[in-house]
């Protein structure tokens, strides 16, 4: 029998155990925290977005960084594979908006007692506490692991501990450390589904609001670099929510560039409406509320807390009467409700971002098996990999499957 050990008990650590004991192996998971999933209870918003319910092409579309390279994986260790493992461990799940896949719990706690359960069951071995210092080595050829308390030998080791971010899950980088060690190539690593800061200090007057259906755009040097529509989040320091998450990358290549152009983040706040229609609309409302002041006009068209602040930019005065705006004034305002900017200064550091962006590197790996081609019987899943994703189940999808590709060759091997 096989002996496959694997460090790290995050998503693709724990499909990999399944995986590997089902083929036959007998496994053991090294987790550097007192348990294990650490990270999974904090995905989508402590629900657990396990995966989304869409074609295998919209899963590789939706992984930007090196999705083709998990065309394989996907396909070997699909959507509904995951789906179906928990239903038969017990833990049915449902589909909801944008194809996103949850516990019908809406517990990630679920999730992770499922997957124990599951491991438990066929007789995996997890150790929790256990730190490793280094791969184990025996003229050359790869034999195992060590922690700070013992050696682990194997026949094969999968390297599954996660990024850089939330370092309070166990993603502290520690696998990139182990992968360098064997030989192999690290992306410099960034955050990826992060939020942003803005340089504007009126983004504080906007803290806590929430905004469904607008549209961002990213503008490098004013030019159009990505755009994404759906729901944000203003905060004390800048944006959030889900499109601004999906845009940080993009965010992160433009401030990294040398030069780094000036970086804006436009929101348009009607973008089911053309500008012509929106002017329509802002003329009817002008006509109906034409004896009050345009502080007080503006409620049926936005949240309170906005108002303010697009007027200012408008650079309109606020007691002015509203049978009194000008064209002039009315286009403006117009204007900033369609293009409303942030000058963004940076993101925020890769400890708080939902996903890291880098890692090792993909050409030295074996995407069908996701073995090393550097080094025989070594493997990597998951985030520790140069992958990632957008918002909505694709980065978990990615690290099951992933993972269990790993676990299966690595129980497999010759």
């Amino acid at each position: 029998m096989k002996k496959v050990l694997i460090i790290g008990g995050g998503a693709a650590g724990l499909l990999a155990a399944i995986s590997a004991a089902r083929h036959g192996a007998a496994v053991t998971v090294l987790e550097k925290m007192k348990d294990v999933g650490r990270k999974l209870l904090i995905t989508g918003k402590g629900r657990c977005n396990l995966t989304n319910h869409c074609e295998l092409a919209e899963l590789v579309k939706n992984m930007p960084g090196n999705g083709a390279f998990l065309y394989s994986a996907f396909n070997a260790f699909t959507n509904q594979d995951i789906v179906d493992l928990l239903a038969q461990a017990g833990l049915p799940t449902k589909v909801e908006r944008g194809g996103r896949v949850f516990p019908v719990s809406d517990q990630a706690k679920d999730v992770i007692k499922t997957f124990t359960k599951e491991l438990a069951r066929l007789h995996v071995a997890v150790k929790t506490g256990q730190t490793v210092k280094k791969l184990l080595f025996a003229n050359g050829a790869l034999t195992g692991a060590a922690t700070t308390d013992r050696e682990y030998l194997a026949d094969a080791v999968i390297i599954t501990t996660g990024g850089a971010s939330y370092p309070g899950t166990g993603s502290a980088g520690d696998g990139y450390r182990l992968a360098q060690a064997a030989g192999h190539t690290i992306i410099p690593i960034k955050p990826s589904l992060v939020p942003v800061e803005v340089e504007e200090n009126w983004i504080r007057e906007l803290q806590g609001l929430s905004l469904k259906n607008v549209a961002a755009a990213v503008l490098g040097n004013g030019k159009k670099a990505a755009e994404d529509f759906g729901e944000m989040l203003f905060t004390h320091y800048g944006l959030s929510g889900p499109i601004i998450l999906s845009l940080s990358k993009k965010v992160s290549e433009l401030l990294a560039a040398v030069p780094a152009p000036e970086v804006v983040l436009e929101i348009n706040l009607k973008p089911a409406l053309s500008a012509e229609t929106l002017d329509k609309r802002l003329q009817r409302d002008f006509t109906k509320f034409a004896r009050r002041q345009l502080k007080n006009s503006l409620h049926d068209l936005l949240p309170a807390k906005l108002i303010p602040v697009i007027i200012d930019l408008s650079f309109i005065d606020p007691d002015k009467f509203v049978h009194q705006i000008t064209k002039e004034e009315r286009l403006r305002l117009l204007h900033i409700l369609q293009h409303l900017p942030f000058t963004i200064s940076r993101t925020r550091p890769v400890a708080e971002a939902i996903v890291t962006a880098g890692g090792v590197s993909t050409k030295e790996l074996n995407s069908r098996t996701m073995e090393s081609k550097l080094l025989p019987g070594l493997f990597f899943a998951g985030e520790v990999i140069d992958i990632d994703g957008y918002t909505g189940g694709f980065n978990l999808q990615a690290a099951f499957s992933s993972g269990y590709v790993a676990g299966k060759y690595a129980a497999m091997q010759e």
